[in-house]
């Protein structure tokens, strides 16, 4: 159907134009239960389109099937990775780090930057990720275990840090009711900051708009590459700046292992004179499906799992390692001189596309669970960024002490693994102590263990405080 003449009367002129891109670009079906939805629906569906760009989305479904990664045969090398130290001067230069980090730290020059605009579908979830109950005998939630980690920090440090959490239209509200209703987990309210990222629209294999409902085109986060975009039409670089902000720990929501403002990361990226450093970890195996870290043409690069081709991603050095094994875990430090600069540039970061499962409307108005993938999500992601990027740092760290990401319900990178990494990481906390704590057969802790970031941010800290004379009885909570 088409909008009447007197419907186009009762809506702006921007509204109007909106409306004939609808019909120019062929998706008039989103229209088809005008005549059945009220006046407020209506308008919601109208600002709904205001939002979209139809010239931009067109663009994106005809370039789908290209990859947004373009290398040329045999420039990709591995980066120079800052390795775990095993000398005494390796020792040294990380002490060094980690003074300069702690200095850094101190003087209010660090922020905290979040990223949990995602909506956890993968999860099975209807909330934010962040209020998922996560630890192993309290079951805080994700967001109370960070709190607790950025209250630690600073009281360690008689510093209080700035926490900007990214959003998204959609969980954006939750987010915040959260917090309040939990006092914002002990810290200062008015440093903790809340910002949503754009949306865009999805669409079928046919790059028809998709609709759950007669009224509401279904919209997904634009990718953790949003927040680049976000921080500075929110005016967040700005109020960092007044801050006396220079250098931002970025991370994502879903790494419980997470070790926040990191002192010895925050000091490498320092030292270099980095625009961006990242964390890495060696990958488990040629198919993980984590992103790779190379250097091309003497840029950093992150490739992701699904556009690295298989002789990359099968590819060995003459002693039988892995060639590109660094995993990126989404763990940065970045420079907002730099992300100010990025910010100039038009278009700085290319759009992935994303092939997922959406239950959507059908045109009788029916509600489609589908049993297979059915739609395209595009994303940008920050790590696009690189290919600016000057000076960096890239530090490799241990899985088992940092990475143990929340993704799926069940198997690999989930509740249960989580929750099973938190356990083993505080237990060989206990093992350092002289504590004995019994594992079984594949080294897992047998029992329960949860130590408070406020208990104890680290194992030195917990080695410090705890008491060596007692003992594991399978259920420790500190």
């Amino acid at each position: 159907m088409r909008i009447s003449v007197r419907d186009t009367q009762k809506i702006d002129k921007a509204s109007v134009r909106n409306v004939r891109d609808v019909y120019n670009f062929g998706q008039s079906h989103i229209f088809r239960w005008w005549n059945e939805i009220s006046q407020q629906e209506k308008n919601n569906l109208l600002k709904q389109l205001s939002t979209i760009d139809f010239q931009v989305l067109n663009r994106l479904f005809k370039n789908r099937f290209q990859k947004t990664v373009k290398i040329v045969a045999g420039s990709m090398v591995s980066p120079h990775v800052i390795k775990q130290p095993s000398t005494d001067a390796e020792k040294e230069m990380e002490l060094e780090a980690k003074r300069i980090g702690e200095a850094a730290i101190e003087s209010g020059e660090i922020a905290i930057l979040t990223v949990a605009g995602g909506d956890g579908t993968r999860l099975g979830i209807s909330c934010p990720k962040g209020t998922l109950p996560i630890t192993p005998i309290s079951k805080k939630s994700i967001f109370q275990l960070y709190a607790e980690k950025i209250r630690a920090i600073q009281q360690k440090y008689r510093v209080v840090l700035p926490w900007y959490i990214m959003t998204s239209e959609t969980n954006n509200v939750a987010t915040q009711r959260f917090f309040q209703s939990n006092q914002f987990f002990g810290l200062d309210h008015s440093m903790v900051l809340f910002f949503p990222q754009k949306m865009l629209p999805v669409v079928d294999f046919n790059g028809r708009l998709m609709m759950d409902s007669k009224s509401r085109i279904i919209m997904s986060p634009n990718g953790h590459g949003g927040v680049i975009s976000a921080l500075n039409e929110k005016g967040l670089l700005a109020d960092m700046k007044r801050r006396g902000v220079n250098n931002i720990f970025y991370h994502q929501i879903d790494n419980v292992l997470i070790k926040m403002a990191d002192p010895v990361f925050v000091g490498y990226h320092l030292r270099e004179g980095a625009e961006i450093s990242l964390k890495i970890v060696k990958k488990q195996s040629q198919e993980e499906k984590v992103g790779v870290v190379v250097s091309c043409n003497g840029h950093l690069q992150v490739i992701e799992y699904s556009e690295l081709s298989s002789e990359d991603m099968h590819a060995k050095n003459e002693d039988g390692t892995l060639k590109f094994s660094a995993g990126n875990i989404a763990v940065h430090m970045i420079n907002i001189d730099f992300l100010g600069k990025i910010c100039q540039k038009r278009n700085p970061l290319p759009y992935h596309v994303a092939i997922k499962k959406m239950s959507y409307l059908d045109e009788k108005g029916n509600v489609i669970v589908p049993a297979e993938n059915n739609a395209i999500k595009y994303e940008c992601f920050i790590f696009d960024i690189f290919k600016h990027v000057k000076k960096w740092a890239v530090m490799e760290v241990l899985r088992e002490e940092e990475f143990s990401p929340v993704k799926n319900v069940h198997g690999d990178y989930s509740q249960t693994t989580a929750e099973r990494d938190m356990i083993n990481l505080f237990g060989r906390w206990l093992h350092k102590a002289g504590i004995p704590v019994p594992v079984d057969s594949q080294g897992n802790v047998i029992g329960l263990i949860e130590i408070s970031p406020v208990f104890a941010l680290d194992q030195n800290e917990f080695i410090h405080k705890i008491d060596k004379n007692m003992q594991f009885h399978g259920s420790l909570y500190l």
